[in-house]
């Protein structure tokens, strides 16, 4: 069955917005930028594996799910840190035991020092799974939420070195099995709302005995043997507190999420919510800025396959990748499903086009979790990374360990799988989980930091060659919520216009650094516009590149 996408009312299409063309420069090659990336973790000082609990000889679908990576700014230094969800295990007595987790200092770019205990944010309190950073509160201090199974932990962030669980005075009900979180300003009112997504209705008393087909051995079981837990909505009270509005804001109860991310997914001004389910449609929450979220997975193309099925949806993510300015959603899939590339048709409708652009072929035999769009070479188009591994302790079809998929992007149009060449890390099989992206040594491109099942966590610094321009930005809100969360950006350089986002959420369990950064080519000058959540917009002219610039939400709007 092949579904007709029904068209949303409200939408932007890309040619509502007038951009300077500046005089085109001296184009660049991009034949010898051939992308890099190195495993510096044991040198850098991170040494940390998520413990999943497959010593104790348990199958259980929680050791399934594995970890996730928080890139943020924690002592607001100018260095992105590095946090890695911990784990836990199943013993003998049928408990659920937690592994703390672990938060790295960025020291001078590529040399950490673990400080869990000084920061009391090692936790450990229930088996945890994902790491979603922001500045909940506005105070100008990024705060953490680890998820997990049987508990929350919201770590307020005290601006000393410290944090503090808050998670009883939030009013935050932890839900029972929760994993990736995404904030995001959905009323509009300025402070950040909380959306959680849970998986399966796994527990001790729902815990069926399961065993691969060929030599009957112990298994986990298939994720369609359980029941969905519902997703939660948590709407900001401004003053550290929230509100339960999973009803009044209409979430579905009938999904069985993996990845969340908020971004705005139309341009209409609003932050709009995607899922991904695993073997159940994936969601579209559309916000219009009057009636609150409606619910628009299937009319828009954006909840199944092509020919009409629900996919094993892990990981997501959202970046124009043909450079139409239109935000495009990406998700990948167990094995023998393609991983799907929704392009935007700029009128709340989305067409799958992996097969069109090459990624169809290539990724029927992995089971993908953490992906990024990521500009690896600047060379202006998002290419896009991908761990995988298999969830089975006995796969048939294809190995536990897999290898990375590192896609390039040439031109909006084709993408090709370099992983093979990209470095000892991307040429070697893995069981990858978490993956998240940041500026870790402030140079000027994007590095990766990877989370694994029984394999230590990876910091893949990116040594791409090359002489290629760049920019990051790190936007600060005023009427917006302080990250900026929901802030459309557009950079003209040339005579090409990038379009980027300052997204809540991504990837599967993960948060990436929230700077925004860009590959401009030979590019040395730039024009960057932003559209503010608030409404407020602002355009400067930048005369230099290869620099970090500090946005502030102006007071007054910008004719």
């Amino acid at each position: 069955m092949l579904l007709v996408a029904i068209g949303c009312s409200d939408s932007k299409s890309a040619s509502d917005t007038n951009s300077t063309v500046l005089p085109k420069s001296e184009q660049v090659s991009n034949s010898n930028n051939r992308i890099q990336f190195q495993d510096v973790a044991p040198e850098a000082g991170v040494r940390f594996s998520f413990r999943n609990g497959t010593t104790e000889q348990h199958a259980t679908m929680l050791e399934t799910l594995g970890g996730g990576v928080g890139i943020f700014d924690y002592d607001r230094d100018g260095l992105a840190d590095v946090l890695l969800s911990g784990g836990g295990s199943v013993t003998d007595t049928q408990q659920v035991v937690g592994s703390p987790s672990a938060l790295f200092r960025n020291l001078d770019g590529l040399k950490f020092q673990n400080v869990s205990q000084p920061a009391a944010i090692e936790g450990g309190a229930f088996y945890s799974h994902g790491v979603s950073a922001t500045d909940f509160d506005n105070d100008g201090f990024t705060d953490v939420l680890i998820t997990g199974y049987g508990g929350l932990h919201l770590h307020h962030n005290e601006g000393d070195g410290s944090f503090t669980d808050v998670i009883l005075d939030s009013r935050i009900t932890p839900p029972p099995w929760s994993n990736s979180a995404a904030w995001g300003d959905i009323n509009g009112d300025g402070s950040l709302d909380l959306l959680i997504v849970q998986y399966l209705n796994w527990s001790f008393e729902n815990d069926p005995t399961c065993r691969d087909t060929a030599q009957r051995r112990l298994e986990v079981c298939n994720p369609k043997d359980f029941r969905p837990l519902p997703d939660a909505l948590f709407i900001s009270n401004g003053d550290g507190t929230f509100r339960d509005a999973t009803r009044e804001y209409g979430i579905r109860s009938d999904g069985k999420g993996l990845g969340v991310l908020m971004a705005d997914v139309d341009l209409d001004g609003d932050t709009d919510i995607y899922v991904a389910n695993d073997t159940t449609a994936n969601f579209l929450y559309r916000n219009d800025g009057r009636d609150g979220l409606k619910e628009v997975g299937l009319t828009s193309g954006s909840g199944m396959d092509r020919l009409g099925g629900p996919d094993g949806s892990m990981g997501t993510d959202i970046a124009d990748f043909d450079g139409d300015g239109l935000p495009d959603l990406w998700v990948v899939n167990y094995e023998q499903e393609s991983f799907v590339l929704y392009r935007n048709n700029g009128d709340c409708t989305f067409g799958d086009v992996s097969r069109l652009v090459g990624i169809e072929a290539l990724s029927g035999l992995y089971v993908g979790w953490g992906t990024v769009f990521l500009d690896a070479d600047l060379d202006g188009d998002p290419d896009l990374f991908v761990s995988n591994g298999h969830p089975n302790r006995y796969p048939f079809l294809s190995p536990r360990r897999q290898l990375p998929l590192m896609f390039a992007n040439h031109a909006g149009k084709r993408f090709k799988n370099v992983a093979t060449s990209a470095g000892t890390y991307m040429s070697t099989p893995h069981n990858g989980r978490g993956a998240a992206i940041g500026d870790l040594n402030n140079d000027g491109d994007f590095d990766v930091v990877v989370s694994h099942i029984d394999e230590p966590a990876a910091i893949l610094e990116n040594v791409t060659a090359g002489t290629r321009r760049w920019l990051r930005m790190r936007l600060i809100g005023r009427s917006t919520n302080r990250d900026a969360i929901g802030a459309v950006v557009r950079i003209q350089a040339d005579d090409r216009e990038q379009v980027v986002q300052v997204k809540g959420g991504g990837s599967y369990l993960s948060t990436s650094d929230l700077r925004l950064l860009v590959g401009l080519g030979a590019s040395t000058t730039a024009t960057v516009k932003v559209d503010w959540p608030s409404g407020m917009k602002q355009e400067l002219a930048f005369d230099s590149v290869d620099r970090e610039l500090v946005l502030v939400e102006p007071e007054d709007a910008v004719e």
